[in-house]
């Protein structure tokens, strides 16, 4: 299999390449260069996204290309729109013109957070997502399934992975208050979600793959959780002396201005429908994240 991986340069392409150029011929591209291995192409203009995946001739193209900080979607509209809903019609009218299957990572963030929990089935029905960033990527989602049939959505909750170098997401945060040497850790506890390690759902999404079985699929670690139980963990599992202290979200109000669902948490029905699911529970994946960690606490 020849696959094209476009927005390949952050914490989820770090695991998406090394996985998939372990079982494959890959390509990877990204406007920021920040591995040799990378290509630059920009899915926000089709010409270049086009021409940057058909010189390599791809089975299959794998859009990883985002705008997911929230605070940045919210100040930036337009281009939160153009990468992640008029990159994802880009990407995938480039397969569909190249005879390539396509697929799209969305998020958990496309729901409105007034249910406990979501499953696939509620997926297929309208969403009403609370932020630019949700509505930029549900769009997305619609753009890619309308564009071709021959279409692969994965949808991940809190994504977790990239280690001290490339996550930019909550557990990073915390690292860096530990690193700095912070004792007391502040986290939320009224925001609910499953959290995503990149080296599963790199694993998870090609299982899909192989099988050719198209569609849309909730893909996360099982079980769920707060930010604070997250943080709890984490520091459990790093060993050091360092406090967990629960608060609401109004106590980062000033520095979070962009809103958030207050349940993420998402199930994964059809991997399991289907026999496919083999997320872990998000503990142990967030035992094994947490060793890359450790080494670098220790350095």
């Amino acid at each position: 299999m020849r696959v094209y991986i476009a927005g390949c340069g952050g914490m989820l392409g770090k695991a998406v390449y090394e996985y998939f150029s372990a079982r494959a011929e890959v390509k990877a591209s990204d406007i920021n260069l920040t591995a040799p291995w990378l290509e630059y192409a920009d899915v926000r203009d089709y010409r270049d996204a086009y021409e940057s995946a058909a010189r390599f001739k791809p089975d299959l193209i794998v859009n990883l290309a985002a705008l997911t900080d929230l605070e940045e979607c919210e100040a930036c509209k337009v281009n939160a729109r153009r990468t992640n809903s008029i990159g994802a019609e880009n990407l995938s009218l480039a397969a569909l013109c190249l005879g390539a299957d396509i697929v799209y990572i969305s998020t958990a963030g496309t729901v409105d957070g007034e249910k406990d929990s979501y499953s696939d089935a509620d997926m297929a029905d309208p969403q009403h997502p609370v932020s630019v960033y949700g509505q930029t990527k549900y769009d997305g989602q619609i753009r890619t399934a309308f564009t071709t049939s021959r279409h692969f959505i994965f949808r991940p909750g809190w994504m977790m992975g990239g280690g001290p170098l490339l996550d930019k997401k909550f557990v990073n945060k915390v690292y860096k208050q530990i690193k700095a040497g912070e004792k007391i850790i502040y986290a939320v506890d009224d925001k609910l979600g499953t959290p995503t390690y990149t080296k599963a759902f790199a694993a998870q999404m090609w299982k899909v793959i192989e099988t050719g079985q198209y569609g849309s699929y909730n893909t996360v670690c099982h079980g769920s959780g707060s930010r604070y139980d997250v943080a709890v963990e984490f520091v459990r599992l790093l060993g050091v002396d360092v406090e967990v202290v629960k608060v609401d979200s109004s106590h980062f109000a000033k520095d979070y201005t962009a809103p958030r669902p207050r349940s993420e948490k998402l199930v994964n029905s059809r991997l399991q429908a289907r026999g496919l699911d083999i997320m872990p529970d998000w503990k142990d994946a967030l035992a094994e994240y947490v060793e890359e960690f450790k080494g670098d606490l220790n350095k």
